[in-house]
């Protein structure tokens, strides 16, 4: 994957050498990672001059004081620093460790220069143009996840969640529905796009197994497009922060 690369292009590609043909009410889980190579959201680590804030969090860390100024580069709010730890809420509103910036299976530059990767400007409107994309090469209507490994606050691992999405629900409301008492539901809201995205995640791998995209299909939830932002819990809903 490099930069520049047409994401739509490329996956028609893999469907036809895997057989698989895309059908309406499809959805495509895509990792964050080949989306941000396509959208050359790399920096280089030598080009990057520290700042103080990023010194002194640096050392609280034990991080590269680069690395940690990228970090800063991409985020509203520092959340927590320990050692090893820093989680903050980044500038497309995610809470997560580093900003989303990552090393891992990123190349270094033609040069061998040392690059690490970014997230997407901005995951929904990344998922729409690949779904555009997609619906113009094959003539369907499916849905598009970008889905990234998260941490979660108070569980140990990694999970897959959405953290960009197009042609379907990111939170699906079922408040008003019956139970199997009959009982109203008062208070269920599904995270649709992140049960998909764990779904994924899990065959995708989280290493070297190099599959970075799933075509879901037989989604029982109803269609609408929805976005990754929906998922995120507003400030004033937020007990914690």
């Amino acid at each position: 994957m490099h930069a520049g690369d047409d994401l739509g292009a490329l996956l028609v590609r893999a469907f036809e050498a895997t057989g698989l043909v895309p059908q309406d009410g499809d959805v495509l889980a895509i990792a964050q990672k080949v989306v941000s190579k396509s959208e050359n959201r790399y920096v280089l680590v030598d080009t990057v001059v520290p700042s103080e804030q990023a010194v002194r969090i640096a050392r609280l860390c034990k991080k590269d004081p680069r690395l940690v100024e990228i970090v800063l580069s991409e985020t509203r709010a520092v959340l927590r620093t320990a050692p090893d730890v820093m989680i903050v809420e980044d500038s497309r509103g995610l809470v997560l460790a580093n900003a989303g910036v990552d090393r891992s299976n990123v190349d270094q530059d033609a040069t061998g220069r040392e690059r690490v990767l970014l997230l997407p400007v901005d995951p929904d409107a990344s998922a729409a143009r690949l779904r555009e994309s997609l619906a113009a090469f094959c003539g369907v209507d499916i849905g598009v996840i970008i889905n990234d490994s998260l941490g979660r606050a108070w569980r140990l691992g990694t999970v897959g969640v959405a953290i960009g999405v197009a042609g379907l629900p990111g939170l699906f409301d079922r408040r008003g529905e019956k139970d199997l008492q009959g009982r109203p539901l008062l208070t269920t809201e599904v995270g649709m796009a992140d049960e998909l995205a764990a779904a994924a995640s899990a065959v995708m791998g989280q290493g070297s197994e190099g599959r970075p995209a799933v075509l879901i299909r037989g989604v029982p939830w109803p269609r609408r497009n929805g976005s990754g932002k929906e998922l995120q819990r507003s400030r004033d809903r937020d007990f914690f922060r």
